[in-house]
């Protein structure tokens, strides 16, 4: 079968200049610079975000906490800011929190909570109530009527002690014994001696002289028994002294109690009806025990009845445990409280426990030493934290759950390292009613989401931030306003109306469509103040659009280092690409360097070889481990689309090797799948593609050419290129119609494109890309089954077949050889052996 010649085909349609213009020309009646334009005061570009977290400020239930996540840069959480302080919120709820002493139990310290403003004056108050008895009540003990009571009771007892001890001085008297003091070491004890011819003498002796019968042993015997009489009534007499010396202390202390508790219940019963608070006057019935019972404190905490010194706990201020630790103070705040904190650490969340050592080197801590962090600060109000910081802190992010879940703060120290924690303290929950916002990635919140159960209870609303905005008037005019807002507040040169221009000219670039804004205003403003700087470097007065290239320029010159680099091995044929010629199976791809902060496309040759076989496909970077997942499957489906073009009458009998040349660090991604095809179709039917034009797209089974990513970069990264080796008029790209509208490609390019230097066609399928890089057209099958003759594809199908018939009838004949290979050896075989 005699193949036709192929015709030529026409010229596919390229883009005009008009087509991949994006120049702004939006200019506002009666505005010639930014000071004609009110500065913006609303969130701009963010609709959907901010509904979302108006719900969520506006409910009050429990667990309503927001969750913003969106693109850093556009505007997260000065709009949460914004929102917070412009929300209605009419009078705030607010109240103070207290730590008082628990006179129960000293390690579960109480917390009373008061209106705003009450808290303040309560801790005023027990200071001036412990003031006023410190000064008045030593002034009670230092008075002619209380040291006349003293006294009354004093000599009272004494009295009485005195007349128990005389009755039993005179039963001494009378059975002749004397009570002698005897030295015990550095002690002194009293015993009963009868008399012995007027002296005192030990019972010891008198036995000892009984043996040497010196003393009658009948009136030994009777001294013997009249001391354990009179010894049973000197014990008697002993204990119902002690007894009387107690109940000389008791009257005692009752007349201070008399003198004092009249004192301290009136000054209790003022505070009472200050505080009316259950608990508020709960605590202050265990003060006005506390007060009246214990008056050794008010002689500065001198030792106690049978102490040589005062303990360790004592060594204090003795009115220590009446002060007031006031952990939050709401007395001067007016406005709903908005905190951020920008390092949520557990203190500085949750507050903490200070511990000291004191003089003897214990730890101590008590409740005076409770502090309150940003969690507590918040109350009543909105408390924003960003999610990641959160999360990277140990100890954090569990105990910020139950405190939203519960609805109460439990303050505690954080002891990573337990054993070295002193005497610890469970002060009692703090109740707390506080909304949550959190700030953080999108991939954040799906890994709470789906790996922790409790998110979802206590962080029920998403505030999804957009980064792009429809490119309008309307739009475009709040573009205007921010610029506005950047110069006003930071002291900038004003921008004219091109300046502003060629800022959302920048807002386009970096939404990468045609019809969208990006609303990051976070670069935004970073090329704001970038043009007013390029503006004061040639001492202009106002800011123009051509600041606003040249601050592009200066940002991309400042990490571009590796694109020069890379520049510099094209140039020197280091890297080896063709821009100008046609050449067989071989076709130029393209792709992007991301280095994070930049990327940048650049050109790749693609080499493809074909023969007869039947691997199919074979790409050599799979093979060699250097493919990613979805290139192969851009590998897979370019020869699904193979099988259904050319495999539906004939088996494919071709092995085709597909190669990145000069690619050793790995590739990724389906965007050179259309370029692979157009290599296989350039080996197969023997037409050189142009090597002046550089392809990118996907492509499906059917054929149909798929948009994709980095399509300026990628244009822009062949220009440079093909400028650096000679711009021929020829050149171009072949690139997705679907990517036509992200075209956002720079003005030297612009202006090269509208001069005819350098092309851009668009394509649809593999037949109109292939008719751009051979000049032959691509063709399309018939309802015969056939494809349109003369073309790539008619060549391509006639050379598959060929190729088929050809592996078919070499297989035929290589099977006859073996056959009579065979039958010859068995012949032989039988054939019997002469002898």
């Amino acid at each position: 079968m005699t193949a036709r010649r192929p015709k030529k085909s026409k010229s596919s349609r390229e883009l005009t200049l008009k087509e991949i213009s994006y120049q702004i020309d939006f200019h506002p009646r009666g505005v010639r610079t930014s000071d004609d334009i009110a500065p913006c005061e609303e969130i701009i570009g963010q609709a959907r975000a901010i509904e979302a977290i108006k719900v969520g400020l506006h409910i009050k239930s429990r667990g309503y906490n927001i969750f913003v996540t969106g693109m850093s840069g556009t505007g997260r959480t000065t709009t949460i800011q914004h929102l917070l302080q412009q929300l209605d919120h009419h009078q705030p709820q607010l109240n103070d929190i207290c730590y008082v002493n628990n006179f129960k139990n000293e390690d579960n310290p109480r917390v009373l909570v008061f209106e705003a403003g009450d808290g303040k004056r309560f801790k005023k108050d027990m200071a001036y109530l412990v003031a006023s008895l410190r000064k008045v009540v030593p002034k009670i003990f230092l008075s002619e009527d209380y040291k006349e009571r003293q006294s009354r009771i004093v000599r009272e007892f004494e009295n009485r002690q005195k007349e128990l001890v005389g009755k039993f001085e005179e039963k001494l008297d009378t059975a002749s014994f004397v009570m002698v003091q005897i030295q015990a070491g550095l002690a002194v004890r009293n015993e009963i001696q009868p008399l012995v011819d007027g002296e005192p003498a030990p019972m010891e002796k008198l036995e000892r002289m009984v043996k040497d019968g010196k003393f009658p042993t009948a009136r030994l015997d009777e001294l013997h028994a009249q001391w354990e009489v009179l010894r049973r009534e000197f014990d008697a007499t002993s204990l119902e002294s002690k007894k009387l010396t107690t109940k000389m202390e008791d009257a005692i202390e009752k007349l201070n109690l008399s003198m004092v508790a009249p004192l301290v219940t009136e000054k209790i019963n003022l505070l009472r009806k200050r505080y009316p608070l259950a608990k508020a006057i709960e605590y202050l019935n265990e003060v006005e025990e506390a007060l009246s019972q214990d008056l050794d404190r008010y002689r500065e905490a001198q030792p106690r009845r049978g102490e040589e010194e005062a303990p360790p706990y004592r060594k204090r201020e003795p009115f220590e445990e009446f002060s007031v630790n006031l952990i939050l103070d709401n007395a001067g705040t007016t406005k709903v409280p908005i905190i951020i904190e920008n390092s949520p650490s557990y203190k500085n969340l949750f507050g903490s426990l200070e511990r000291v050592v004191d003089r003897f080197g214990y730890w101590r801590t008590d409740f005076t030493r409770i502090y309150s962090g940003s969690l507590l600060r918040a109350a009543g109000g909105f408390l924003v934290v960003n999610a990641l910081d959160l999360l990277n802190e140990p100890g954090v992010w569990w105990p910020l759950k139950r405190a939203l879940r519960n609805g109460e703060i439990e303050i505690t120290g954080f002891d990573p390292f337990y054993m070295m924690a002193g005497s610890g303290i469970k002060p009692e929950p703090v109740p707390c009613s506080v909304k949550v916002v959190l700030i953080g990635e999108p991939h954040l919140y799906n890994l709470l989401w789906r790996a922790d159960d409790d998110f979802k209870k206590v962080f029920r609303i998403k505030a999804e931030f957009d980064s792009v905005m429809p490119l309008n008037n309307e739009n475009l005019k709040e573009y205007f306003c921010f610029v506005r807002r950047r110069v006003t507040d930071e002291g900038l040169l004003p921008f004219d109306v091109s300046g502003m221009q060629g800022i959302a000219e920048y807002g386009r670039r970096l939404a990468g469509h045609r019809n969208r804004l990006s609303v990051r205003f976070t670069a935004i403003a970073d090329m704001v103040r970038e043009a007013n700087f390029c503006a004061l470097e040639h001492t202009a007065k106002r800011v123009t659009r051509a600041d606003v290239h040249a601050a592009i320029l200066k940002k991309r010159q400042r990490v571009n280092l590796v694109e020069e680099k890379v520049q510099e091995m094209f140039d020197s044929d280091v890297l080896l690409v063709s821009t100008k010629g046609s050449a067989v199976g071989q076709v130029n791809g393209l792709s992007v360097y991301d280095l994070g902060e930049y990327s940048f496309g650049r050109p790749t040759r693609i080499t493809v070889n074909t023969s007869l076989g039947k691997a199919g496909v074979i790409n050599i970077e799979r093979e060699a481990d250097l493919s990613g997942p979805i290139h192969d499957k851009g590998v897979l489906v370019l020869s699904g689309f193979l099988r259904l073009m050319f495999a539906q009458d004939k088996p494919l009998e071709m092995s085709a090797s597909i190669s990145f040349e000069q690619s050793y660090s790995g590739v990724d991604g389906d965007s050179a799948s259309s370029t692979e095809i157009y290599g296989i179709l350039s080996s197969l039917t023997g037409l050189p593609i142009k090597q002046g034009i550089a392809v990118t797209g996907s492509v499906n089974q059917k054929g149909e050419i798929q948009p994709i990513g980095g399509i300026n970069e990628k244009i822009e990264g062949f220009y440079d290129v093909c400028m650096a080796k000679g711009l021929t008029g020829d050149q171009g790209v072949i690139l997705p119609r679907q990517n036509v509208q992200d075209l956002i490609i720079r003005p030297d390019v612009v202006e090269a494109i509208g001069k005819k230097r350098f092309h851009l066609y668009p394509v649809d399928t593999i037949s109109d890309g292939i008719s751009v890089l051979t000049g032959v057209p691509g063709g399309k099958r018939l309802p015969s089954g056939s494809f349109t003759p003369g073309s790539v594809l008619a060549l391509a199908d006639q050379k598959l077949r060929t190729m088929a018939l050809t592996l078919e009838n070499w297989t035929r004949q290589e099977k006859k050889n073996n056959n009579d290979a065979n039958g010859r050896k068995k012949e032989k075989k039988r054939t019997p052996r002469a002898t």
